[in-house]
């Protein structure tokens, strides 16, 4: 089958950062779905991955979590999915990707795709799906339908993540939403998924909060940049409130959260599938919610480029142009 992999951990500068390579068609295990692959979206933990992992297996490592495509064949363990069924997923990070015509993953971490969206539509929104949903209820702690006279804040809205918890906390809650953004175009983006005040992160925050009438919030989502925006998250935050994480960095000063009571909460929508936790299946419950709320209208995908067919020339352009920090939603790519 065709895949797109690497053999050397390394930046893009490397002739060889992404390579159009032939693998053998895996075999599923007990309760794998083979999927063969229609499209497939970027996210910064391809980048992360491809800078800074050896292959985990054999001479090449292949990346690409985010899938949509139609399920070919099923282990002997398998209920809930039979050939022939569209599903869309974001995978397992200690298992090969989704660059492949055809994919290995496990059926209780794979939702049906939305039937109103195309397969490039679809791609975009696993992973950032589970993430933003995963950060807004189970880990800040909102209910859906909760949040009257709350803020949330969201850094890096313009994001994959982003744009679909902009949209979760508008569709679902009632929170207020604050999402940054700093070029015209990005602002534009996401005032259009809903936010309902839009501030400059590039700009000290606290006094563009309260020029909207906002004195403080009670919820942070940093998605991106947080050792850098760290003291303003406190000063933005109020007394007892929440500050949810999924960017990576070298250390932050912790102490600066006690005087407020601030609590400090981590998402990593892999956790479920690394650990094979018990409650592993919330993540096909999950997408099929999802799924639901984009066929009913509530929410819309976040596709936001797409770099044309499943090679290594055109992966490398979504990676570059993902590394710049100047992309707005998803990155997707389709077809062989």
């Amino acid at each position: 089958m065709k895949a797109v992999g690497y053999q050397e951990a390394g930046d893009l500068s490397r002739s060889d950062a992404l390579l159009d390579i032939e693998l053998p068609r895996p075999e599923p295990g007990p309760r794998d779905l083979l999927v063969k692959v229609a499209a497939v979206s970027v996210n910064p933990v391809d980048a992360k991955i491809r800078r800074t992992r050896a292959p985990l297996s054999g001479a090449f490592d292949v990346l690409g979590w985010d899938a949509v495509g139609t399920v070919e064949s099923t282990g002997a363990d398998v209920t809930a999915f039979k050939p022939g069924d569209r599903v869309f997923y974001a995978g397992a990070i200690n298992r090969p990707g989704s660059n492949a015509e055809y994919h290995l993953v496990d059926e209780r971490i794979v939702g049906r795709a939305p039937a109103s969206l195309s397969d490039a539509q679809a791609a975009a929104l696993p992973l950032t799906a589970i993430t933003a949903w995963e950060l807004l209820f189970d880990r800040l702690g909102v209910s859906e339908g909760g949040g009257a006279g709350q803020t949330l804040l969201v850094i890096g809205a313009a994001g994959g993540v982003g744009s679909i918890l902009v949209q979760l906390a508008r569709q679902l809650t009632e929170l207020t939403v604050v999402a940054t953004a700093s070029r015209p175009e990005s602002v534009q983006w996401i005032s259009d998924l809903g936010a309902q005040h839009v501030i400059d992160h590039s700009q000290p925050m606290l006094a563009q909060l309260q020029a909207k009438g906002i004195e403080q919030v009670q919820l942070v989502a940093s998605l991106t940049h947080t050792a850098e925006h760290f003291h303003q998250y406190v000063e933005c935050l109020a007394p007892q409130g929440k500050l949810g994480l999924i960017d990576d960095f070298e250390s932050l000063d912790i102490l600066k959260l006690k005087p407020k009571s601030l609590s400090l909460h981590w998402e990593f929508m892999f956790t479920r599938s690394l650990h094979q936790t018990p409650d592993m299946i919330e993540q096909s419950r999950l997408l099929n919610r999802v799924a639901a709320l984009v066929d009913q209208g509530t929410l819309k995908t976040t596709l936001g480029e797409h770099f044309g067919r499943i090679n290594a020339a055109n992966l490398l352009k979504a990676h570059r142009l993902l590394e710049s920090h100047q992309s707005r939603g998803k990155l997707v790519l389709e077809g062989f």
